[in-house]
């Protein structure tokens, strides 16, 4: 038994990474509740962080600072870990029964029968309060705008049952880190952060459309919708369209925030891993498609890095220190 008396035996999820640090040094009572928040796969919650981190870094050079604030980056990374949870549990909450036909997905907790429904439940309001907790240390306007995407956060994990395109409500989702960080440096949101949210949606389309493709067979047994199914051959074309869409309006972001040369390298750097998926992508061969979808981690971290460095150049610049 592990915690709350009615799960079953605790064993490794199917599509974890073999010597993940939950496996290896989690206390056994915590690792079916630690697999149903996905922290034995930390790479989705790195993914729902980074626009937070980037829109952060780039109201930084918006409004003239020398880097972004060190406190409202480690809110957004203990929000991020706690939403990503939250959203992968009622996830799995909703599909369990979907879950239990797919091979990626059989072993996860709650279709394995690790964790109880009620039970995850409970864990769900649990990382539900760590997230609220968050979202009241900010600014009012950022709760205001945090709390608007409540819904769309809510609605996503039913979207493949009615829709050909989850991904583009994954996208709209994952991206609302996008207006958080300016909304919580300016009190608005404004054109550069309008920007990089729709420029973050084409980029989570694109990729979650690779990961898709791990599962389109089985999706395609079950009866639900995909990028993947839906695009088929033409993947490549349908990513190269949708990364270029990405590309420009990050361009556009960067240019309207009054951001320089560092900026642009580490656009450059972010935009070379995304050409580097393209080329790469072998839709029948789904480790390969995990291994991209996992690359865009270190694409966004590029790009923040770039960021950072341009406020600190642009702040020392403005204060005749260059």
């Amino acid at each position: 038994m592990t915690a709350w008396g009615s799960e079953g035996t605790s064993a490794p999820v199917a599509d974890a990474g073999k010597g993940n640090w939950v496996d290896r040094y989690a206390p056994p009572v915590t690792r079916p509740y630690l697999r149903l928040a996905r922290a034995d796969r930390p790479i989705g919650s790195w993914l729902l962080l980074l626009p937070c981190w980037w829109s952060t870094a780039l109201a930084s050079i918006a409004a003239g600072r020398a880097y972004p604030d060190p406190g409202l980056l480690l809110l957004f990374a203990i929000g991020a870990i706690a939403m990503r949870g939250a959203g992968c549990t009622w996830n799995d909450i909703l599909d369990r029964d979907i879950d239990r036909q797919v091979a990626r997905t059989r072993s996860r907790p709650l279709a394995s029968g690790q964790v109880s429904l009620p039970a995850a439940f409970v864990f769900l309001a649990f990382q539900l309060l760590v997230g609220l907790a968050v979202l009241l240390a900010l600014p009012r306007f950022a709760i205001v705008t945090g709390v608007a995407s409540m819904g769309v956060v809510a609605i996503y994990p039913l979207m493949k049952r009615i829709t050909s395109v989850p991904q583009l409500i994954l996208g709209i989702a994952f991206s609302w880190g996008a207006l958080m960080g300016w909304a919580s440096v300016f009190r608005s949101i404004d054109d550069p952060a309008l920007l990089l949210f729709a420029g973050s949606v084409c980029w989570v389309f694109g990729y979650d459309t690779i990961y898709a493709h791990q599962d389109r067979e089985d999706d395609a047994m079950v009866g639900i919708g995909s990028t993947a199914l839906l695009f088929g051959n033409k993947s490549r074309l349908a990513l190269t369209l949708s990364y270029l869409a990405c590309f420009g309006l990050f361009a556009t972001a960067l240019v309207s925030a009054g951001a320089g040369l560092f900026s642009a390298l580490g656009l450059m750097g972010f935009g070379l891993l995304l050409y580097r998926q393209v080329v790469r992508l072998d839709i029948e061969d789904g480790a390969r498609c995990l291994a991209l979808f996992k690359s865009n981690r270190d694409a966004g971290l590029i790009l923040f890095a770039g960021l950072c460095a341009d406020a600190a150049l642009l702040h020392a610049v403005a204060a005749g220190l260059l």
